[in-house]
């Protein structure tokens, strides 16, 4: 085999408590192709500042060619990303997956789907994007003894997702920066038990039980100072009854609820309070992770 396409989908991480534990996928997708050629380095269907050797996608493709103790050959790899950049859904997180799973396709499928999620990784250092973008649904993560180790959770079928997507990107690193360096014990059983909570009622379909577990006391109240008008659409969210949390680091927010009509509330509302352009995007769960496309 010398040619591969393969398919990530998006990923929404932290789900309120759940920070750098908890991940879901999303049906929103990029897809990768790799195709061994006889010489160089070519990256194609990205802007230009991403096609050299620090290219997410390469580096994993590289990383696990190391790890089967192979030689890294020539390649072509085109990206076609739908997933927006730096936004809080996964994008990076999906050319690590999709640049793992290639190499490995290409080399007859050596590692397992976990030796993969255990190179990514120690790469991108949490699991919570990573371990819905390999085996999908919706995922709860830790790290034992530098190895990542995760189970897949129930999903009450009637949950609507809706992403909103701002027309600013927030860097994951800035986002980061912001973070407390020492959490109180008060705070720490706060997001323990929230986290508890946030597991059950999305197995149960209880909007009332999500909407007051998604609170947390770690991350997002020192990141909102970075998105604009968060606390605006927060309550607007609220009075809707959906629950509402940030989609990874964010920017992008991320409303759920039992009710349809949603994008409809906002969408009349939701330009009278802020100056920024927001998208709003229905997403269903992906229970698929990533798979391959086309082969050849």
């Amino acid at each position: 085999m010398k040619r591969v396409t393969i398919r990530v989908p998006a990923t929404t991480a932290n789900l309120g408590p759940g920070f750098d534990a908890f991940g879901c996928a999303l049906r929103l997708y990029t897809d990768v192709t790799f195709e061994e050629t006889d010489s160089g380095l070519e990256i194609t269907g990205c802007d230009e500042a991403f096609t050299g050797p620090d290219n997410l996608a390469y580096t994993s493709y590289c990383a696990v060619l190391a790890s089967l103790s192979e030689e890294v050959r020539g390649v072509k790899i085109h990206i076609d990303a739908h997933i927006p950049i730096c936004r809080g859904l996964g994008s990076s997180a999906a050319l690590l997956v999709a640049g793992a799973m290639g190499a490995n396709v290409l080399r007859d499928s050596k590692l397992s789907t976990q030796g993969l999620l255990n190179i990514t990784n120690a790469m991108e250092g949490h699991p919570d994007n990573l371990a819905p973008a390999f085996y999908g649904g919706l995922t709860a993560s830790m790290v034992d003894n530098g190895l990542p180790v995760t189970v897949n959770f129930p999903l009450h079928p009637g949950w609507e997702f809706l992403a909103l997507i701002p027309d600013f990107d927030l860097p994951t690193s800035l986002a980061r920066s912001v973070l407390p360096a020492n959490l109180s014990r008060s705070d720490a059983v706060y997001n323990i038990s929230h986290g508890a909570m946030v597991l059950k009622a999305l197995e149960l379909g209880d909007e009332k039980l999500l909407r007051n577990a998604m609170q947390d006391r770690l991350h997002q109240g020192y990141r909102k100072s970075l998105i604009q008008d968060y606390e605006k659409i927060e309550s607007l969210v609220r009075t809707t009854g959906a629950a509402f949390c940030l989609s990874g680091a964010g920017p992008t927010l991320l409303c759920i609820t039992q009710t349809p009509g949603l994008e409809e509330k906002l969408g009349a509302k939701l330009p009278t309070i802020t100056t920024a352009n927001w998208q709003m995007l229905p997403l269903h769960v992906e229970f698929r992770g990533a798979r391959i496309v086309h082969a050849q």
